[in-house]
């Protein structure tokens, strides 16, 4: 399906194969999808130019109209671009809201608008479910800096020390790990185990940020996020020399001198709730560009600074795949049986201590 344009004739072919006609979006920006969309535009206008609109607009109906039809859910990572985010997604949130609004997915299918872990996790927790991801390239650097055998290597040289493993992981990891975490409940989750050290991976800056935190000895591994270790402190000193006034709020994926440079480091979730109860009149994001947009949606009195470094991975994610997933049931996720049952004994360590 790859090399089939969406639109093309061999398309509407393929798609009447799998749906009734009736059910076949033209998708041509006519007045009628102007008006059943009007309201959805209404609340991006800000961070979506009109004459954008008409290109997502056919997209945005089409999918809201299949999702009934193949009793689906759409979970939309905060990295996701503003018009999957506040358009056609059902739930949306940072890993730990997304993990847990997936244990309670009431539907048949769910479809993964974030990257390849995260629809892995989604599965662990609906076995019974079929979970989807519009494009299965969307991987994650964090997730490939380690493997299951490079996590058996640490407890050989670490015996007896437990792991918390962030959800940013493959199945394959959390399934060597004691607990998993996220970077909003990191500290809780470490200090729930009650040891005087544990192993963190695969994020180093962000167990390092969790060490500034709590007085058990973390152990590293030294694995990144290609978006957030390009941030800079010197960068973000450029910024209040040429703003003063600017509030400068960090994920704590970053390095640590750009959390030292940084008013708050707290995680997507947190750096949400931080503006929704902060309302400064302007503020600079350290994280992955499109979660500016989102968040300034919800915060029309707050300027938002962009120092827009973007997810590749995140941003194959688009409204096209997301359609095409929903008519070919694409592109479909699986854990391998050997591994299923710790891994989601890990993630599910994580919900309930939450609870």
């Amino acid at each position: 399906m790859e090399s089939v344009h969406i639109g093309s004739r061999e398309w509407e072919a393929k798609a009447q194969a799998v749906l009734p006609p009736s059910l076949i979006p033209d998708l041509a920006y006519t007045p009628e999808v102007a008006r059943e969309t009007a309201h959805l535009y209404e609340r991006v206008a800000r961070v979506i130019p009109a004459v954008e609109w008409p290109q997502f607009a056919p997209y945005v109906k089409a999918i809201n109209d299949l999702k009934p039809v193949r009793n689906a859910v759409v979970l939309a990572h905060n990295y996701m671009t503003p018009e999957i985010y506040n358009c056609v997604a059902d739930v949306v949130g940072d890993s730990l809201q997304l993990a847990r609004e997936a244990a309670k997915a009431d539907a048949d299918v769910i479809v993964q608008c974030g990257v390849h872990f995260m629809a892995e996790t989604s599965k662990l927790l609906n076995p019974d479910k079929r979970v989807l991801i519009p494009d299965m390239r969307a991987g994650c650097s964090l997730a490939e800096s380690i493997t299951g055998e490079d996590v058996r290597a640490l407890r050989e040289a670490y015996p007896g020390v437990p792991v918390v493993t962030y959800v940013n992981t493959s199945a394959d990891v959390k399934a060597e790990s004691n607990i998993c975490c996220t970077s909003s409940n990191a500290v809780r989750v470490v200090e729930s185990l009650g040891a005087k050290r544990v192993i963190m991976i695969p994020d180093e800056f962000l167990a390092k940020w969790v060490q500034t935190q709590t007085d058990v000895e973390i152990i590293t591994w030294k694995g990144h996020c290609e978006v957030h270790e390009r941030f800079t402190a010197e960068e973000l000193h450029a910024y209040r020399e040429s703003d003063p006034g600017v509030k400068i709020i960090a994920h704590p994926e970053c390095p640590p001198d750009v959390i030292d440079a940084s008013d708050f480091t707290g995680s997507t979730s947190g750096m949400i709730k931080w503006v929704e109860d902060n309302q400064p009149s302007k503020v600079l994001l350290v994280t992955e560009c499109s979660m500016s947009d989102n968040v300034a949606v919800e915060a029309p009195n707050t300027k938002f600074v962009r120092p827009c470094n973007l997810c590749p991975h995140m941003k194959r994610i688009t409204l096209p795949k997301i359609l095409d997933s929903l008519i070919f049931m694409k592109e479909e996720v699986t854990v391998d049986p050997a591994v299923v049952e710790p891994a989601r004994a890990a993630v599910e360590r994580m919900i309930n201590l939450n609870h």
